[in-house]
């Protein structure tokens, strides 16, 4: 299932043209399903509780053949592997730090693959959620940074965060956009140049 549909990514486009229109700062919105696979953690405890079943059936007072305690390993970890992999207790498993990790690793693969350190003025922001881990972080190029106090983004990221865990991303992105606007339009108002250098779409990945 689609995290953003069609009228969405119009709402998110026609919100980001609108932020730089008022702005020297060139904002680009991007959204990951997820940053990981985490496909280790899964695999891990299911190779666990397979090494398990030989204590239980001891335990359990079974008197079962080597062959029947190999192959009730194999189903384990099989049914174990499977299940674990269902995405909500996948995250589970994973710690907080590994998927923050993860997702701020991947915030900055975009920042460069979307070209935002390449604008004239170094005033470039990416505005990132990684909707499985919850994760939203904002990245300034050095123009900005050079400017804008630290922690400005703080209080933005937040509320994101907030719409992102309550599945209102495109709500998210919209809030964010426009407070991100407003606090360009102090140290970077528009001027009577201002080409518009980055596409105003919404990049999922």
């Amino acid at each position: 299932m689609a995290l953003i549909n069609d009228s969405d990514r119009q709402r998110i486009a026609a919100a980001i043209r609108a932020a730089e229109s008022a702005t020297q700062g060139e904002i680009v919105c991007v959204i990951a399903r997820n940053s990981g696979n985490y496909r280790f953690l899964p695999l891990l405890w299911s190779t666990l509780i397979a090494l398990s079943v030989p204590a239980i059936v001891w335990l359990s007072g079974l008197w079962w053949t080597v062959n029947e305690i190999y192959f009730a390993q194999v189903i384990v970890f099989l049914f174990s592997a499977i299940v674990l992999n269902w995405t909500p207790l996948k995250m589970r498993l994973t710690p907080r730090r590994t998927q923050q990790l993860q997702a701020a690793r991947l915030a900055r693969e975009q920042f460069y693959a979307n070209r935002l350190h390449m604008t004239r003025d170094r005033t470039g922001v990416l505005l990132f959620v990684s909707a499985a881990e919850h994760y939203v972080e904002i990245l300034a190029d050095e123009g900005i940074n050079a400017k804008v106090p630290s922690g400005t983004w703080d209080d933005i990221v937040g509320q994101f965060v907030k719409q992102v865990k309550a599945g209102r991303a495109t709500e998210g992105f919209l809030g964010a956009v426009e407070s991100c606007a407003q606090k360009l339009q102090q140290h970077f108002p528009a001027q009577r140049e201002n080409p518009d250098e980055l596409p105003n779409r919404l990049v999922e990945i």
